[in-house]
């Protein structure tokens, strides 16, 4: 009689193989990454007029004045589909957020303005809405510490991952345009935010 074990054998291995979680592949190692902010300068970047941005000791420090006016600090290239990401850190009460694609879709970091609570890894389009909230980020938030913070963008689709765990994802209605990476200081609000180790890989 024919041995059948072995053929059932590699068909179990297959179908394992098969519905295992692609990890690699969705987050690839940050030194596969490159580089978009030196350390020294914003160079790459289009800086607004108002000193609100500055580069310290390797940081990207973002900070509000008194008179709490907010600015955005864009790429100077636009990108599609990317994995972008940075290591953020802040402490008090902050409203900031990574902007990409046209028209903008944001990752929210910190409190916002309109909900009054921290909803940082949130998808703000006109709204948070309730599927794209990060409702484990307060889990994962490590306060006056660095946090890793991952933004992949594939077609329609955003994904989130907060120091190594995916917390949200955002599939917009409609296709988009490329556009710049932005950075917030939000208005209203005197904050501190920095920024380092800020990466960036465009996939088109």
């Amino acid at each position: 009689m024919p041995h059948r074990a072995p053929a059932l054998a590699v068909a179990l291995l297959g179908a394992c193989l098969a519905l295992a979680p692609a990890a690699a592949e969705d987050v690839p190692p940050t030194a596969a990454l490159p580089a978009i902010f030196n350390g020294r300068d914003l160079e790459g970047w289009k800086a607004p007029a108002e000193p609100y941005w500055t580069a310290v000791d390797g940081v990207l420090v973002g900070r509000n004045d008194a008179e709490k006016k907010g600015s955005m600090l864009y790429t100077a290239r636009d990108y599609g589909d990317v994995i972008f990401e940075a290591e953020v850190r802040w402490t008090g009460e902050i409203d900031s957020g990574f902007m990409l694609r046209r028209p903008e879709v944001q990752v929210q970091i910190g409190v916002s303005r309109s909900l009054k609570r921290d909803m940082t890894c949130s998808f703000y389009v006109g709204g948070y809405p309730e599927e794209a909230q990060a409702k484990r980020a307060a889990e994962l938030l490590r306060p006056g510490e660095w946090n890793r913070i991952r933004v992949r963008v594939r077609g329609r689709t955003f994904t989130v991952w907060l120091n190594g765990e995916e917390v949200s994802r955002y599939t917009a209605p409609e296709p988009s345009a490329p556009g710049p990476i932005g950075l917030q200081i939000h208005g209203g609000l005197e904050m501190q935010v920095e920024f380092r180790d800020v990466r960036a890989l465009a996939a088109d």
